[in-house]
């Protein structure tokens, strides 16, 4: 399997799953595949597959920026790097939906969270933290 085809499989995965979690969070589908985990977990384990794979054959490391430019020039790291992206905004999003349900905030609140999560991933979850504080109830239920 190639890289692109990787690539838009897990992108395609992910783009799905984000909008369900912004159209239709309670569906019990929704609630299976991204609330419980599955799809994140599918692509932690795809991220695993690429990091035993493929990690030792990239050159650079994580101990300089110059190291990290290096690191990710090789697509494989690219990749990991992506559906790392992936996976760990899809966890956050989810968790910012359950979240909102059990502090009282008006999911059409979240949603431009879940976007900004999606696209920008800690500046989603900042503005979710902010609009947690003010709007939702201070005890979880």
């Amino acid at each position: 399997m190639s890289a692109e085809l990787i690539f838009s499989i897990a992108s395609t995965t992910a783009v799905l799953s984000w909008i369900l979690l912004a159209v239709a969070p309670r569906w019990s589908f929704t609630k299976a595949a991204i609330h419980f985990g599955v799809v994140p977990l599918l692509l932690s384990a795809a991220y695993l597959v690429l990091i035993v794979l493929f990690f030792g054959r990239a050159e650079g490391g994580f101990g300089s920026l110059a190291d990290v430019m290096r690191l990710f020039t090789n697509p494989w790291a690219v990749l990991a790097g992506w559906i790392h992206y992936l996976a760990f905004d899809l966890f956050v999003g989810a968790w910012e939906v359950r979240d909102s349900e059990r502090r009282g905030v008006s999911h059409w609140l979240v949603i431009p969270c879940l976007f900004l999560t999606f696209m920008f991933g800690p500046i989603g979850y900042l503005l979710y933290m902010v609009l947690r504080t003010a709007f939702g109830k201070r005890g979880e239920k």
